[in-house]
């Protein structure tokens, strides 16, 4: 069988180069990549050694479902991956499924995930819960596939996943018209990534100051329990609900007035729902804001 790694030694410049390559390189070097990531399922075009935007997007997907940074510059990390073991064949098309988005959950969720880890887009945990993680994962999938990228599994989706999943997911509960705003649970969690990772820094309202910024274009100023009187009342409007009926939402913004701890005890927190039912996202992930204690002054608002 000619894999990835055949590939690489038949097409590979003299001397096993694999030089660092971008938008804009020519020569055997970028054939050689084409070539490679079309073996691993992601779609540059014609292997005509020429690297263009089509590349470029392909090199993307390929980083994003790989956990690098996706910088579309292929360099050592992204080389030693190409190279790396073989992906998985690219899946037999025909699959069907019902239609998944952020917020479902049950059997079929469980299974879209397992199978997009399976052909090398991480998913996370196949826990059943459709959070911003699989959203992502979802949306490398269909551009790697040459599908619109809009992190709906729908029969275009499934057909290019080649697996037959039945059963209805489950949806969120009602919450009385309290809605949620994906795209700025997405922002907020590339944010927490990019400050603190799933470690705090002490800068809660910077990170959801910067997320809703990166959203809606607004700035919002002050401290994690100044923020709730600093939301534009245009933007966003307060709603009762409990923390726990919260987080099952994604894109709803939290405050408390005091934490615990001895900065919060001063400034409060702020955080974004993930919609998952545990995390929230702030200048990092919190993996367990429904288990966090010592906190009062809760408020929960909604984009409008």
């Amino acid at each position: 069988m000619v894999g990835p790694k055949t590939w690489a030694k038949l097409t590979a410049p003299a001397g096993g180069a694999t030089p660092t390559l971008k938008q804009g390189a020519t020569g055997a070097s970028v054939t050689n990549l084409q070539k490679l990531l079309a073996q691993h399922g992601f779609n540059p075009g014609p292997a005509d050694g020429q690297f263009g935007p089509k590349t470029t997007a392909a090199v993307k997907a390929f980083q994003n479902a790989k956990g690098l940074a996706a910088d579309g510059v292929v360099g050592p990390k992204t080389w030693a991956k190409l190279n790396g073991a073989a992906g998985p064949s690219a899946p037999a098309p025909g699959g069907s499924g019902p239609t998944l988005k952020q917020g479902h959950s049950g059997a079929p969720v469980t299974a879209l995930q397992n199978r997009l880890n399976q052909l090398g887009f991480n998913a996370g945990a196949a826990d059943g819960q459709f959070g911003p993680k699989t959203t992502a994962a979802v949306k490398a999938f269909q551009n790697a596939k040459g599908l619109v990228a809009d992190g709906v599994v729908g029969p275009k989706t499934w057909n290019k996943l080649g697996i037959t999943v039945s059963g209805t997911p489950s949806t969120p509960p009602s919450t009385g018209g309290v809605r949620g705003n994906s795209a700025l649970a997405n922002n907020a969690r590339s944010v927490a990534l990019s400050m603190g990772g799933y470690s705090s820094q002490g800068r809660c309202a910077a990170g959801v100051s910067r997320a809703i910024q990166n959203t809606y274009g607004i700035k919002v100023w002050g401290n994690g329990n100044d923020i709730d009187n600093n939301l534009p009342r245009d933007k966003f409007k307060q709603v009762n609900l409990s923390l726990a009926e919260a987080l099952k939402i994604p894109g709803l913004v939290l405050t408390w007035e005091k934490t615990s701890t001895s900065l919060g005890s001063k400034y409060g927190h702020t955080a974004i729902t993930s919609g998952d039912g545990r995390s929230s996202y702030s200048d990092f992930v919190e993996s367990n804001t429904l288990g966090a204690g010592g906190r009062s002054g809760f408020k929960v608002f909604m984009p409008i």
